[in-house]
């Protein structure tokens, strides 16, 4: 299949103002943007015939050519990562079997993430969207907890069925678990990791549907293709050993260096 990893990526974040442009302390000392180690982290995908970031801020355009980026331009009235990937087939001239929407803010995303999810799409005809997902590790757990406690949003869960087709994703820690009763290993709580591939048809499909409601209360562009109707299938992935987090919050550069560093 030809395949083509996008970036999207937007300066007016609600959370986190400029987040695609902040710099992150590396273990060699040296600093690097969101937005370049994003786009490292899908120039390591095998397999891949174009990589490209999606933006409308002339900030990230000249930020991402200034570190070796092919940009394509989109419209300001995108409303999330899935829609810019969506306009950005036609603003690109994009002509592909799988478009992947690796986010700009998942610079931790290895990649066999993305090669798994590849892989599966070429393997199951039935799904149209396909996204990792990640059991949770007691670290990861820990802050997602964290993080609803402070009435912070943070990462994104997902459940679902036999076949591996997504039933519901939520900014709250789904299943619920008793606190009293969460077990030390084989936590039954999977990260939704921020990658998505999608068959070009569907991707063109979402722009077309109005945002659903469940869409709107949970802020995840994703439960748009539930709400109608068209199967996405979670992969499951293996973190070999790696942590993973995506920068939503400014708390969360801490997490990701304290990563780095290790």
């Amino acid at each position: 299949m030809k395949t083509v990893i996008l970036i999207p990526a937007r300066y007016a974040s609600t959370r986190y103002p400029g987040k695609p442009l902040v710099e992150l302390l590396q273990k060699d000392g040296t600093k690097k943007s969101l937005i370049q180690m994003s786009w490292e982290a899908a120039k390591a995908v095998t397999g891949v015939d174009a990589v490209h970031v999606v933006t409308d801020d002339d900030r990230i355009k000249a930020a991402a050519e200034a570190f070796g980026a092919s940009v394509i331009m989109t419209p300001e009235t995108c409303e999330n990562g899935t829609a810019r990937c969506a306009a950005a087939l036609d603003a690109g001239a994009i002509e592909a079997d799988l478009i992947v929407n690796l986010q700009g803010d998942a610079p931790l995303t290895p990649a066999w993430f993305v090669e798994d999810l590849i892989a599966a799409m070429a393997r199951d005809a039935e799904a149209q969207v396909a996204t990792p997902v990640l059991q949770c590790d007691p670290l990861t757990y820990g802050h997602f907890i964290e993080d609803r406690k402070a009435g912070r949003v943070g990462g994104t869960t997902a459940v679902f069925n036999t076949k591996g087709h997504a039933l519901y994703f939520s900014k709250e820690v789904l299943p619920y678990i008793d606190p009293d009763k969460v077990p030390e290993a084989d936590i039954p709580v999977y990260h939704h990791v921020g990658v998505y591939a999608y068959r070009p048809d569907a991707l063109r499909a979402y722009g077309t549907w109005a945002e659903c409601d469940l869409e709107r209360r949970e802020g995840l562009e994703q439960l748009r293709f539930l709400f109608n109707d068209l199967p996405v299938a979670c992969v499951e992935v293996e973190g070999r050993g790696r942590v993973f987090w995506e920068l939503n919050n400014p708390a969360d550069v801490a997490r990701i260096e304290s990563v780095l560093a290790d």
